[in-house]
């Protein structure tokens, strides 16, 4: 089992660019398993971690209800925002800068058989790296994400989650609020929960401003431990007909 993990941070990257991005790094580990099983071979598939900050977008989850987005497409542009239907997961959400999104695509083989400890220890991540800065972060009951004083009025999400697995192949993943606007989520029904509060790292602690690397840092430490893994830099080539790393 491979468990070298390649992370990389995009940067500022449009939400579309991004996704066929992942979907070719997806196709490449797909299409190697399917080649495996076919040759009975045993060729190392690899394992990425993306981080990325989006303009302002929403995207729609396969299982998802169009009406929780409260916005038509004038509306949209007068936002400034975009809309995505998408292979996911969840309902809708809204991603853009001041988000801390990650997509780790991994080959779930080289490291256990189950999506559903998966999404616990990607809530695990986030509840870690936020104990960091003494927040007080959990799971609620039938709803994926992290959240802050769940079982009470002042409930409110902190980290949206939606992913997509395929052969055991994952894409999609995570989006923190840390030091987002959050008036941009006032135009949906954030994954199609009503009446809970959307909130962010920097409304938490009351601060201007969070150190976003400094929060990326903490994500990718508790990662490498929960998942067991050995996290490398590499730079990724975004070209949509092939993958290069440049190991640094």
């Amino acid at each position: 089992m491979n468990k070298v993990v390649w992370k990389d941070d995009l940067g500022l990257m449009d939400y579309k660019l991004a996704w066929d991005f992942q979907e070719t790094l997806f196709k490449e580990i797909v299409d190697l398993k399917i080649r495996n099983r076919r040759e009975e071979a045993n060729l190392p598939t690899s394992n990425y971690f993306l981080f990325v900050e989006h303009p302002h977008v929403y995207t729609l989850g396969k299982s998802g209800d169009l009406s929780n987005l409260l916005l038509n497409e004038n509306q949209l542009a007068e936002k400034g925002a975009t809309f995505h239907k998408i292979n996911r997961g969840g309902d809708i959400t809204y991603h853009g800068p001041g988000q801390i999104v990650g997509y780790p695509i991994l080959d779930l083989e080289n490291f256990f058989t189950d999506i559903h400890k998966y999404l616990r220890l990607l809530e695990e991540t986030i509840i870690l790296a936020l104990a960091e800065y003494g927040l007080k972060t959990e799971r609620s009951p039938g709803e994926t994400g992290v959240w802050l004083d769940v079982g009470t009025p002042f409930a409110r999400k902190i980290c949206a989650m939606g992913v997509r697995a395929s052969r055991w192949v994952t894409m999609h993943g995570f989006a923190l609020n840390v030091n987002a606007d959050l008036g941009y989520f006032d135009n949906i029904i954030p994954c199609g929960i009503r009446g809970k509060a959307v909130t962010s790292l920097q409304v938490e602690l009351g601060i201007e401003k969070v150190n976003e690397e400094e929060v990326k840092s903490k994500i990718l430490k508790h990662f490498e431990h929960l998942f067991e893994c050995e996290l490398k830099a590499a730079v990724l080539n975004d070209s949509l007909n092939r993958t290069k790393i440049d190991q640094k």
